[in-house]
């Protein structure tokens, strides 16, 4: 999408409108490409029970960017059985399913009382799901 500025011809995100390079190819600033992608990707969570690695393999991207994801805490594993290798707590090493710190350390951290709910289901094991945010108003 072209537009005419008083600065010349500049091309802008046409999700975000941020300004792009001169010779940048697509429609999308790298992050609204992203968020776009996760969307996607968001939407095959919820509609398949799937792994890291068949999320990966079907939408071709990198094990790294799915891992990013669930160490941003936008994903994690159902089951608390089948964390990612090599996925601890930044504090006390504890193994966990999303983030970089345990329920314990993050309360501590931010003393607050957060509880992350986990699926009891049986036959899950491995699979993901998309986390949404709580409602803050909600009260427990």
């Amino acid at each position: 999408m072209e537009q005419v500025s008083l600065f010349g011809n500049v091309r802008f995100c046409a999700i975000c409108r941020k300004t792009l390079p001169e010779n940048y190819e697509d429609e999308l600033c790298p992050f609204c490409k992203e968020n776009q992608l996760f969307s996607e990707v968001k939407e095959y969570i919820r509609s398949n029970d799937v792994t890291e690695y068949q999320v990966s393999e079907h939408f071709n991207i990198s094990k790294h960017l799915v891992r990013k994801w669930i160490a941003e805490g936008r994903i994690e594993y159902k089951e608390q059985e089948e964390k990612i290798a090599n996925l601890h707590c930044s504090m006390c090493g504890e193994s966990i399913t999303f983030g970089t710190l345990c329920q314990k350390c993050y309360r501590e951290k931010y003393h607050t009382q957060t509880v992350y709910a986990t699926l009891q289901e049986a036959g899950d094991k491995s699979k993901m799901r998309f986390l949404e945010k709580e409602d803050k108003n909600r009260k427990e």
